[in-house]
């Protein structure tokens, strides 16, 4: 008798796919979708989309079932749903994803729009998973999800657009300094410093999804211990919070 192949558990949801669905959650104010609601199955869709360019699948991955269950598990940490008995209590990552985008639901909006964009873009969804894993283990996911953040260091790793970078500030300026703490390296380190300093993409990673360029303004000179921080805990900090974090704008 041949053995019963086990019913593999599907995998936990993630912060890109939680974003997705807090954003349709939302457009529903906590109500249980309609039968007819096409929101459900589209949103269906497009995590199996996103599993399947990890090379995962099966039939009960991301179903309308399982997307309303997770709706529903958003309750938990809706004020608005806090009296209603018998809600399930969600997980750690549920809570995280909700208190980052609390009060902010245009951002939320545009966040969600974003990743959907990068998952229906085969180049965009492929990019980032290719390079999912050459993350620091120093640094985390932004709130926006692991999508927008693979895409966010893809744009500021570029050879091309670093040299660019440089050469556009070294023209102007003289130097190579940190914008958040002023350090140089060619002035501590003379020769053996010339030309080291890091960029760090300072647009919004919303915005990533929607243009294929960047621009040099696009981005900031940074050492790496300030671009290590920028990017050690969320929410990321931007160039002025770090400064005033270092508690002056030009240490040296």
């Amino acid at each position: 008798m041949a053995k019963t192949e086990k019913t593999k558990r599907n995998p936990p949801w993630t912060r890109d796919e939680i974003i997705l669905a807090l954003d349709l959650y939302q457009k529903l104010e906590g109500t249980w979708p309609a039968p007819e609601d096409t929101r459900v199955q589209d949103l269906s869709h497009t995590l199996n989309r996103l599993w399947h360019a990890r090379g995962v699948d099966g039939v009960t991955l991301r179903n309308p079932n399982g997307v309303k269950m997770k709706l529903m598990n958003l309750r938990s940490h809706d004020p608005a749903f806090e009296d209603v008995d018998g809600l399930k209590a969600g997980n750690r990552l549920e809570v995280e994803v909700w208190n980052d985008f609390a009060g902010q639901p245009q951002h939320l909006r545009e966040t969600a729009e974003a990743i959907r964009l990068a998952i229906m873009d085969n180049t965009l969804l492929s990019t980032a998973y290719v390079k999912n894993d050459a993350l620091s283990s120093e640094e985390v996911d932004a709130p926006e999800g692991r999508i927008l953040t693979v895409m966010h260091h893809s744009r500021e790793r570029s050879r091309k657009i670093i040299q660019a970078k440089k050469k556009a500030v070294l023209t102007k300026t003289g130097r190579l300094a940190c914008e958040a703490c002023g350090f140089d390296f060619a002035q501590q380190y003379g020769d053996r410093g010339q030309g080291f300093i890091e960029c760090h993409h300072i647009k919004p990673l919303c915005d990533l999804p929607k243009e294929t360029r960047t621009r040099l303004d696009d981005l900031a000179l940074v050492c790496a211990n300030c671009h290590r921080m920028i990017h050690a805990q969320r929410p990321w900090l931007n160039i002025e919070e770090l400064s005033d974090l270092i508690g002056s704008g030009c240490m040296y």
